[in-house]
């Protein structure tokens, strides 16, 4: 009984220090701040609200910046609307995408434009007239071969012909594409020359599917995955992200990794304490629907800005110092390696195998 009556204590001198439900009519002239302050006091609008003081959070305390991209955001203009000029104002430090957002941004540098479509148009119709769709946009297939045509072209160059990361790839492949958008006089750079630009390191996670290596669902848990790798893999103590902000319309009771939230990523050693408690927020949403005027909000206060963190240009400098602290566990690492089949008979495991 005293332990309920402890716990009823504590919870309701939580809820009097939790904020008051504040709305304030609306007259047109609100910063975009002050609009999220006051009019998004619930449901998924206070996840958005949330979102919004967390992206604030994460420039006002100058972290590194990782923005993870999946799903068909370059054909919906979403890097152009908001990632570009993100990336332009220092906020973005690292992206982790698909190669098929890279890759169909590049359609519009050779001229192929991205157009709106019905949906319900008729798919049959739209196969015979070589016209294809991504939900309601569409794009002539020939757009397709002209773009293979241009990456295959790229990737000859010499300068590609050596092993090298994905993060090496996709520097060279954004160097090429800015090089091409100057002689074409592209007015809008695409996501890759950009980050080229401003020294934003690009990962994909998986690079062997299709054209430029296609492959979809995999830059979260890429991301994410660096600190698993660290710390229990190659014992570099780390405690994992402290911000973790998610939009994502997939429920979160699938197992898909789409829609992990903080909590359980932290019982993987992806997200710290800091990030479960404090930190984080799943924002059950369509991105399209709120991430433009998210940017609008943050862009339009001139303090969240700072200085490109050009990490791209650290490389080499991180990468060595990655290598001290690892080659200072290597005797732990290499006994990682070694399994005897005696291990299967210890009683931990007798509870999961019959």
């Amino acid at each position: 009984m005293k332990k309920v009556r402890s716990k009823s204590v504590g919870v309701v001198g939580s809820y009097r220090k939790s904020r008051k439900v504040d709305p304030r009519p609306i007259t047109g002239r609100e910063r975009p701040s002050d609009l999220l302050k006051h009019a998004f006091p619930a449901y998924v609008g206070r996840q958005e609200r949330t979102a919004f003081e967390l992206m604030q959070r994460s420039v006002r305390e100058d972290c590194s910046i990782f923005l993870t991209l999946s799903g068909a955001m370059t054909p919906a203009g979403l890097h152009q609307s908001c990632l570009i000029p993100m990336i332009q104002r220092g906020i973005v430090s690292v992206l982790t995408t698909t190669g098929a957002n890279l890759y169909h941004d590049a359609h519009r540098i050779i001229g192929h434009a991205i157009r709106e479509v019905n949906p319900d148009a008729g798919d049959l119709a739209l196969r015979l007239a070589r016209i294809i769709r991504i939900y309601d946009l569409g794009f002539w297939e020939q757009a397709l071969l002209d773009t293979d045509r241009l990456f295959s072209a790229i990737i000859r160059g010499p300068e590609f012909q050596r092993k090298m990361t994905t993060v090496e790839f996709h520097h060279l492949l954004g160097k090429s594409i800015h090089r091409i958008e100057r002689s074409l006089r592209v007015s809008q750079p695409s996501l890759l020359s950009t980050c080229y630009q401003y020294g934003v390191p690009v990962f994909v996670g998986a690079v062997q599917d299709g054209s430029i290596f296609l492959n979809v669902g995999v830059p979260k848990n890429y991301t994410l995955q660096g600190e698993p790798l660290l710390d229990q893999i190659l014992n570099v103590p780390t405690t994992g992200f402290d911000i973790d902000l998610q939009f994502c319309v997939d429920p979160v009771d699938n197992g898909a990794l789409s829609s992990c939230p903080a909590g359980e990523g932290h019982t993987w050693g992806k997200v710290s304490v800091e990030a479960v408690e404090t930190g984080s927020v799943y924002v059950h949403c369509d991105v399209t629907a709120v991430f433009p005027w998210l940017t609008h909000a943050l862009l339009s206060d001139p303090k969240m800005k700072r200085k490109p963190q050009h990490l791209m240009d650290r490389l080499a400098e991180a990468t060595a110092f990655l290598d001290r602290d690892v080659s200072r566990q290597r005797g732990k690492l290499m006994r990682t390696l070694d399994w005897e089949i005696r291990q299967r008979d210890r009683p931990r495991h007798r509870v999961f195998v019959r």
